[in-house]
């Protein structure tokens, strides 16, 4: 995968996120933006969430609150996010993670 293809992988995910977290968590979310390259999910509970794409490693980032740092690179048909170091794809851990604030399903999609 060239630079310009996991920018626009990468860019297109976090766009995504940013839709499917706004739409699903309403009032569970005290502010949630896309800046650039970074996404930030603030929660009323005070957790706060940074998504951000790492173009030298071709990787997504993720700090969370509940689980700490992870790292993500796109899967060969770039289709989804999948763990560096073990553990959940990046859909599947906002998943559990986010769902679980929310009280519901949050449904978010690779």
């Amino acid at each position: 995968m060239d630079a310009a293809e996991f920018d626009r992988l990468a860019s297109d995910t976090l766009k995504r996120l940013l839709i499917a977290i706004e739409d699903g968590m309403g009032d569970v979310i005290e502010d949630i933006d896309l800046q650039g390259s970074v996404l930030t999910i603030e929660l009323i509970d005070g957790g706060t969430y940074v998504i951000n794409k790492h173009a030298e490693n071709k990787e997504i980032w993720l700090s969370s609150p509940k689980s700490g740092a992870a790292h993500f690179k796109p899967d060969t048909a770039g289709r989804q996010w999948l763990p560096t170091r073990g553990g959940d794809n990046l859909h599947a851990r906002l998943e559990a993670e986010l769902s679980a604030v929310l009280g519901a399903p949050l449904g978010l999609e690779a």
